[in-house]
């Protein structure tokens, strides 16, 4: 079984409030930008016709990486609300 595979059998119980706040201006004048090839989930763009980062918390894997990568502090990041956030499964 493939990483793809394994992804295909986690689910999603999304909460409408996110979990995960970043400042979008203090990513305007970072210049490596490593949230972009760092999360793993990929839920970090950058767009500049809309205004730079461009941000989605739904699909979030929970991994902190985003959180432990931002040198600016710009990512305030917390697990999501009981019951809610990604749910794996094993097999």
């Amino acid at each position: 079984m493939n990483v793809d595979d394994k992804l295909g059998t986690t689910t999603f119980h999304v909460d409408q409030e996110a979990h995960i706040t970043v400042q979008k201006e203090l990513c305007i004048e970072c210049e490596i930008r490593p949230c972009l090839a760092a999360c793993p989930a990929e839920l970090y763009k950058w767009d500049d016709a809309n205004g730079g980062l461009v941000f989605n918390h739904e699909g979030c894997l929970e991994c902190g990486t985003c959180k432990m990568i931002c040198s600016l502090h710009a990512v305030q990041w917390s697990y999501p609300k009981r019951g809610k956030g990604v749910a794996y499964r094993f097999g």
